[in-house]
């Protein structure tokens, strides 16, 4: 990463290369403004300056963007008001400059300015600055254009219980539906910007005396050392503050659901909201955050214990079940039953590729299959992808350039795949499924151990925000395995957090 800079004074930087002075303050002299603004925003036509006759008697000058002021507001709720006549002829410009504030309260939220910095960065940002003739002030008014999409149905997470509710583009209404679930003042919410053109609003939120400070600080210090022009979605974010940038697991949990981010900030964590993108960031996490679903705590504990085995269970498969495929009818054998050896064999007998390369050809064609079905439009897609592979994967088990058992070790690879409910964690398996073949065809089963501890010493290595990767169980907490390897009853659980609740509020004293 780059020499950290300040954002604002990068800011700075650029308004001044364009003839804005930002260290003076604002001229009492509208055309001074006025050019010195058209300077600035030159070439910007949907930039509207106009000139008022406020109250009917004071000249004042009106400067903002039109594609991000809501028109009928601007019209009804600040236009009408400040054309009013009014029978106060005597007041200076500070005096109006206050009644204006006072008589608008009500409808926008006015800020009084004093620099040019604070007059570029309210246009941009979608308010609307008024400047009143002789006066060294002016004010801004937020009357922003809601531009956002209906709330639905997460998209990329399915449903099956709970709020049917997904966050969307716009901070302020994600905020809102936290805000709806936990409503507590130790709900706190701080907000940031980042971004030297951008200016990307993001929020940081955690509840008090549960979310560790040090991690709150860690975060804030991460943020404060990225030099970017732009932060256009949160997966910038999740690059950039991670503590592994370089690993295929996911240290940071990214999801469209507010159920999971109030849950999460009630038990300790930090979540990260940025404007623009309707997924937030979970912080910090575990390797067994990518196997659980909210809805595990929907339903039956013993019914979400079974899915939750379940899934651990097919994730192994995902990782391991070619590569075992390829040592065993490569290497090892003995190790198959007479009748399957002689079953395998027949079905390879005229295939030119050794088991290797032809498993790896099948799982690289189903990954693309899986992913030309997720770029294709949405109705054609999924048949697309289905009927591409059962054409494909017949055409070439005919032709004799795949066999049949390599067809049906693919395709549960894929199905067990699918069951890892976090997506991120489901994409690493998929890459570190393809090292873990080569290493079965180059040394057999001996090649897949060294795989396996392998991964498993990076696993022990990493973590989130200072939280081991593998923990409760390594380092071993045994309160903790009452929510990793099964889901116990919410009484267990509830007294189990209420003593770790308890146990910290005496080690902080």
């Amino acid at each position: 990463m780059k020499k950290t800079k300040n954002a604002a004074g990068t800011f700075d930087k650029q308004v001044n290369g364009l003839g804005f002075h930002l260290d003076e303050p604002i001229s009492t002299n509208l055309d001074d403004n006025e050019s010195m603004l058209q300077r600035v925003f030159s070439n910007c036509t949907d930039l509207i300056i106009r000139k008022l006759s406020l109250f009917d008697s004071k000249p004042g000058l009106v400067v903002y963007l039109d594609v991000l002021v809501d028109e009928m507001l601007w019209n009804d709720g600040l236009l009408d008001p400040l054309m009013e006549q009014t029978d106060e002829g005597s007041e200076t410009a500070e005096q109006l400059i206050e009644q204006v504030k006072y008589r608008l309260s009500s409808v926008t939220k006015p800020e009084i300015i004093t620099n040019g910095k604070h007059v570029v960065q309210r246009i941009v940002k979608g308010d609307v600055v008024l400047f009143i003739e002789s006066a060294s002030e002016a004010i801004s008014f937020c009357i922003k254009n809601q531009l956002h999409r209906p709330l639905e149905e997460p998209s990329t997470e399915a449903v099956i219980r709970g709020p049917r509710i997904g966050f969307i583009e716009k901070l302020p209404i994600n905020m809102a539906l936290i805000r709806q679930q936990l409503r507590t003042p130790l709900l706190k919410m701080e907000k940031f910007s980042l971004g030297t053109i951008s200016h990307t609003d993001l929020t940081i939120a955690y509840i008090e005396n549960k979310a560790s400070q040090q991690v709150i600080q860690d975060i804030k210090l991460r943020l404060s050392k990225i030099d970017m022009d732009s932060i256009m979605e949160s997966g910038y974010l999740e690059e950039l503050v991670s503590d592994h940038p370089y690993s295929p697991f996911p240290v940071i949990q990214s999801t469209q659901r507010p159920d999971l981010v109030s849950a999460s900030l009630i038990e300790g964590k930090v979540v990260m909201l940025i404007d623009g993108s309707p997924f937030a960031l979970i912080m910090p996490i575990t390797l067994w955050h990518g196997f659980q679903t909210v809805e595990d705590y929907y339903m039956n504990f013993i019914f979400a214990t079974m899915l939750r085995w379940l899934r651990f269970l097919f994730a192994y498969l995902a990782l391991t079940l070619p590569s075992f495929y390829v040592a065993i009818t490569t290497f090892h054998h003995e190790m198959i039953p007479t009748s399957l050896a002689l079953s395998l064999a027949a079905a390879r007998e005229i295939v030119p590729f050794p088991a290797m390369v032809e498993t790896l050809i099948m799982e690289i064609t189903f990954e693309a299959l899986r992913e030309a079905g997720v770029r294709l439009p949405r109705p054609v897609g999924q048949t697309v992808s289905i009927v591409g592979a059962l054409v494909i994967g017949q055409a070439a088990v005919q032709a004799g350039i795949i066999s049949a058992p390599v067809i049906i070790i693919v395709s549960l690879t894929g199905i067990a795949s699918f069951l890892i409910p976090n997506p991120t964690m489901s994409q690493a398996i998929s890459i570190l499924r393809f090292p873990i073949v080569v290493c079965a065809g180059t040394f057999g089963l001996y090649g897949i151990i060294a795989a396996l501890l392998a991964i498993l010493i990076h696993l022990t290595n990493l973590h989130s925000f200072g939280v081991p990767y593998l923990s409760p169980i390594a380092p071993l907490r045994p309160s903790g395995l009452l929510d990793v390897l099964i889901r116990a009853p919410w009484q267990i659980m509830h007294k189990r957090k209420r003593h770790a609740q308890q146990k910290m509020e005496l080690e902080e004293q």
